[in-house]
Parts: structure tokens; C-alpha cells; sequence
């Protein structure tokens, strides 16, 4: 993967060369191999290379005979396409492949790619600029619009040279607060939005801007009739396609694997197609027995024959990583996770420079717990809240998952409830923090409650959790160690896929998952398909309570804490003393009201340097 970064002016002046270089260079961990600008009178774009398929060559930006490109991204199916091209090509890459497409098929040769991408096209024959970004969203794509100009970049950070007076999007405090990210096409910047997954977007010389969706899921109307033999059939198939693909590069390929079905299954698949070639995998541990995978990752490892990579996080990782990572991310890390994706991908980097990882199939296909009561969530408004609320109140901080379903479930209604499974604080916890909501609609046809409850919750979680959580995540992270992450669960294909097959086969007899899990028996033994889900948790109950409890007291508390600034500081209070008192387990909020805190004041930080 690379960096990229442009801007397009309307008022006659030039882009400026120095400018690009800037917004290039703060990608540099995007593209540490190699760096190009091009600049034609009012229109220029900047790129940083992390050369991976044709390395000694295609370098960026690219020109064709009448159009420039700069390009983030592998297309997997780039040979393929590359046969059916009559095109004067110069090098071996797909970049090139990129420009043929184009060429040939203007924007609509988009719907032909096959796997991640975010890229930027300037035809000198139409006077427009054309940005596109891969379906699922897995590769980032910003921009920032005023009268004058239009720029855009792989990161927020790089648009920071071009916006005079960066501000907080006060409106996305609201929605981080509910989602742990903010959803598409807003951003923490006001002004800064997101390109969604599976948008083409257009700007013209007049400087107007057009978006809209090339590409989305199957209606619900689409479900193919297949019994669940074949379904399974189907899925294996799909997935030894992708993975196939997702081995495509002219570098080393390592993949991520903690002992889970989704990890473990795409590593004895890579195993499959590349029997003999060796492959390195890596996972990341917490020192503590209760969210400890090391041995099952251990047991996986040694099934698909690997060369097993292992590193310890701890709580010094956090205070040492926490603000350089939200800098990384250009928001709060969403979860502690993100520390320790970070950590495994720094070890990863040692020894490879892509990684493929199990992202993905949860979302689409059923893996986490609340999939079970998808139904009851579509049903709870009829119960009232009170008594549910009271019950969670008076659970054990032993009982964190009961206590996250009795939040979602006593919502008022079902757009909060289905934010309520993954969100930190409920809608009246938020309003005594920051006060009243403002209305943002952006949601509404992921959160209507209609149709199938399962496959509208699946639908909800691929636009929102996944897209602006999970993948930005996988990201920003691996990106800061300068590594490429590859999910084969990700490709469209999969996908389509996924939303096709009837779900039935996801949720199955209480059996979340149930599908990927039926795919998987046929590479792995049962007792690691069937073992408990665990996850990638972070010990951060005890850690708050121990290492971390002044670090919480000082950042969240003090005379200069933005959070003190804009929440009600008795609330805030409350849940550091709670938490600490061992009476509820808070670590899900003081996290995410820590996370803010550490985020705005790194922001704070570089918008001083722009000026100095």
C-alpha cells in the first residue's frame, strides 16, 4: 500500500510543488520506498510508494497519454485484465493496468477490479478529476472542499497543510461516543469528509463535486436458494480464491494468526496453495491468562506449518505508543486493540511486508455474540427500559457481556439499540456528558429496522463498525509500521457472497459463525474450530486500576483536559471512581474518554507546529 495526495485548484493559480511535497511527506510511513509529485497548472497530485508488485518499476504518479494517476492499493486480478488491453505498456505493475482500464472504459472500468484500492485519475481530456475507493472500504480515501480549491489525501494529516483554521467537529464528539469511530463521510476535521466504501466521486474545472456509489451489496430479494451443504461448498471455493488472489506480490507474504477459526482458516488455505514455500505468521499476547491465545495460535501454527512470530504487550506499550498512535490513526484509537495491532505489526514488518488477516468474516457472517438476538433487538422496544437498566446496574463487573446486552436492549428504540452493542456509552449516559444530540440522518437506511433482523444487523455493522472501525484500524496501524494488511474475507467476491446465502447459515442453532466454522473443518481440527471465541481484548480493567489509574486521574481530570472541558466532570468522576472502586467495570468508557483526551491534544500539538 501507498500514500496518495492531490489538490485541484479553481481560481487560476498554480498547485503549489512545495505544497504536494509537504502533503506527501507526512505519508512517508505509507511509502517509506519512494516518493513523486506532478504538477499541470491548476491540478497536482503527490505520492509515497510502498513497493510491492513490479518493484523496480511503476513509479507514481503515473502519466498516460492522457491522464495522470496516483494510486494506493493492489489489483489482484491486474494480469488478467492486462491480457485484454491494447495499450502501449512500459512497465510490469498494475498501476499501468490502472491507466489501460481507464483508457478504454473510462470511470465505469472500476466495477472490473479485484481487490483493495483508493486512487485519483486526472483526465486532461475532460478537465476532470476522478477519485474511487475499493468497496468494502478497506483502503482510507479524504477530502477537504472550499470555493478555491478541492484536495485530498489517504490521511487527514496530510490535509492539514491546506486547511487555514483546523477545527473539532463538535457534532462528531456525539458520534464517537456512540460508535466508537465516526461513520461516513463525516470525520473529527470539520470540513474533512470520508470518500464511503464503493463511491466514485468527480470534481470538475467549475469546482463542482458529484459522488455516488459504483458498487453495493446484494438486495435482500437476491438470497440464493441453496441448501446448507452447498452453501458450504460455495464459501470454501470463494475463500481459496481470495486467498489465492491475495498472494499475489513480488515481496514476502506473512499473515497474521491468533488461534481463531477466521485467522487460522485463512492460514491453512495460504498453506494449501503455497505447500513447500514456507510461511510466517505472527500473534500478539497480554500476560494474562484470561485473554491469553498464545497456545491455540501455537496449535495453529504448528497444522499449517509455519514460522511462528509471538510478542508481548503491556501496559508500558500503551503510555509509550498511546499518542504517537492516535497521530498515526488521526483519531482516538477506537480500542485497545489498536495498541497491540500495532505491536504485531512492528514484529511483522521484520519479516515480511504484507500480512493477510481473518478481518472481516465476523461482520459478514455472523461471528459476534450479539448476532444471537438479532430478532430480540428488532423486538425489545415493546419491554420497558427501566427494569433492564436497573438488572445491568446491579451485575458484577464479572458479567461484562450480559451487562452489554441489557444496555443495548433497554434502549428506546432500534437505531440506539443496534449502536448500543458496540457503543461506549448509551444515548442517555451521552447526553449527561455532552448534552443533546444533534440530528445527523447519514445512518438512517442501515438502522430502519426492516427486513430479516439478522441481515439488517450484518448490513449496519459491513457500513459503519466494519468500514470506519475495524478497517481504519487495520490501516492506520499496520501502515505506521509501514506493512501491508491483505483481508481475503474482504474481497467482494466473499462478500456478495455472504449476502446471498440465507441467513440461516450464519446464525445456525445458536452456533454464531456457523458457515466459516463449517468451511473451516475441512482444513483444521474440530477442537480449534469449536474452542471459545476470545478475541482480541486488552486487560485494561486491572491496568486501570494499577499502572494506568493516575495516568486516567491526570489526563481526564486535570485543569487542562479538553474532556474535562466538554463533559460534565461529576460524570466523568464517577467513572474512574466506580471503576477503581472495583463496584462496575468501566474500562470500555474511561477508555474511550482517555482515547479522545490523548487524540486532541496530539492534534493540538501539530496544528501548533503548522504555525510556528
Amino acid at each position: 500500500m501507498c500514500g496518495i495526495a492531490g489538490v485541484r485548484r479553481f481560481d487560476g493559480a498554480p498547485v503549489s510543488r512545495e505544497l504536494l511535497a509537504e502533503m506527501g511527506r507526512r505519508l512517508h510511513h505509507r511509502g517509506p520506498d519512494d516518493h513523486g509529485v506532478w504538477v499541470e497548472g491548476s491540478v497536482g497530485f503527490a505520492h509515497a510508494r510502498l513497493a510491492i508488485i513490479d518493484v523496480a518499476g511503476s513509479a507514481q504518479p503515473m502519466a498516460g497519454p492522457r491522464t495522470h494517476i496516483t494510486y494506493n492499493g493492489e489489483v489482484l486480478n491486474y494480469r488478467e485484465l492486462r491480457t485484454g488491453l491494447d495499450y502501449p505498456f512500459t512497465t510490469r505493475g498494475d498501476t499501468e493496468v490502472l491507466l489501460a482500464m481507464y483508457d478504454k472504459y473510462g470511470p465505469s472500468g472500476v466495477g472490473a477490479l479485484r481487490g483493495q484500492f483508493a486512487y485519483a485519475i486526472h483526465d486532461s481530456a475532460t478537465g476532470e478529476t476522478h477519485l474511487f475507493r475499493d468497496r468494502l472500504g478497506i483502503l482510507p480515501l479524504y477530502y477537504y472542499a472550499t470555493d478555491t480549491f478541492f484536495a485530498f489525501a489517504s490521511e487527514i494529516k496530510a490535509l492539514l497543510p491546506v486547511i487555514e483554521s483546523p477545527r473539532v467537529d463538535t457534532a462528531s464528539l456525539h458520534d464517537f461516543l456512540a460508535h466508537r469511530s465516526v461513520p461516513a463521510p463525516y470525520t473529527f476535521l470539520d470540513g474533512v469528509r470520508k470518500v464511503p466504501q464503493g463511491h466514485h466521486l468527480v470534481v470538475r474545472a467549475d469546482g463542482k463535486v458529484r459522488i455516488a456509489p459504483y458498487w453495493q451489496l446484494p438486495a435482500e430479494g437476491e438470497t440464493l436458494q441453496v441448501g446448507p451443504e452447498r452453501a458450504v461448498e460455495l464459501l470454501d471455493d470463494a475463500l481459496r480464491n481470495s486467498v489465492r488472489d491475495a498472494l499475489v506480490a513480488d515481496v514476502p507474504v506473512g499473515a497474521y494468526l491468533s488461534g481463531g477459526v477466521d485467522s487460522s482458516l485463512i492460514c491453512a488455505l495460504v498453506a494449501r496453495q503455497r505447500a513447500g514455500e514456507g510461511l510466517h505468521t505472527f500473534s500478539a499476547a497480554f500476560g494474562d491468562d484470561r485473554v491469553d491465545e498464545t497456545e491455540w495460535a501455537r496449535v495453529a501454527a504448528k497444522i499449517v506449518g509455519s514460522d511462528h512470530h509471538e510478542t508481548i504487550v503491556t501496559a508500558a506499550d500503551f503510555e509509550e505508543n498511546w499518542a504517537r498512535l492516535s497521530w498515526f490513526r488521526d483519531s482516538p484509537l477506537s480500542e485497545p486493540a489498536d495498541v497491540a495491532v500495532y505491536r504485531l505489526a512492528e514484529l511483522a514488518r521484520d519479516h515480511v511486508k504484507v500480512v493477510l488477516s481473518g478481518e472481516g468474516s465476523d461482520e459478514l457472517f455472523g461471528g459476534y455474540p450479539k448476532y444471537r438476538y438479532a430478532r430480540t433487538t428488532c423486538l425489545a422496544g415493546a419491554l420497558p427500559g427501566a427494569p433492564l437498566r436497573a438488572l445491568e446496574g446491579r451485575l458484577s463487573p464479572r458479567q461484562a457481556r450480559l451487562s452489554v446486552a441489557l444496555r443495548a436492549l433497554s434502549e428506546p428504540n432500534y437505531a440506539e439499540r443496534m449502536r448500543g452493542w458496540f457503543a461506549p456509552f448509551t444515548a442517555r449516559e451521552r447526553t449527561r456528558l455532552l448534552g443533546a444530540p444533534p440530528e445527523r440522518t447519514v445512518l438512517a437506511p442501515y438502522l430502519d429496522g426492516r427486513g430479516d433482523p439478522l441481515r439488517r444487523m450484518l448490513y449496519a455493522d459491513v457500513h459503519t463498525w466494519l468500514a470506519d472501525n475495524l478497517l481504519e484500524r487495520g490501516d492506520r496501524m499496520s501502515m505506521a509500521a509501514s506493512l501491508e494488511l491483505r483481508p481475503p474475507f474482504l474481497d467482494h467476491r466473499v462478500a456478495e457472497l455472504a449476502f446471498r446465502l440465507p441467513s440461516a447459515y450464519k446464525v445456525r442453532g445458536g452456533t454464531t459463525k456457523w458457515l466459516v466454522k463449517e468451511v473451516a473443518r475441512r482444513h483444521l481440527p474440530n477442537d480449534l474450530v469449536d474452542r471459545p471465541k476470545v478475541g482480541f481484548k486488552v486487560p485494561l480493567d486491572t491496568w486501570f486500576r494499577g499502572h494506568l489509574r493516575e495516568m486516567a486521574f491526570d489526563l481526564l481530570t486535570g485543569p487542562s483536559s479538553f474532556v474535562g472541558g466538554i463533559c460534565a466532570e461529576s460524570e466523568v468522576r464517577r467513572l474512574l471512581e466506580a471503576h477503581i472502586s472495583g463496584t462496575r467495570d468501566e474500562q470500555p468508557r474511561i477508555w474511550t474518554l482517555l482515547s479522545l483526551e490523548v487524540w486532541h491534544r496530539e492534534l493540538q500539538r501539530h496544528i501548533t507546529s503548522l504555525t510556528a
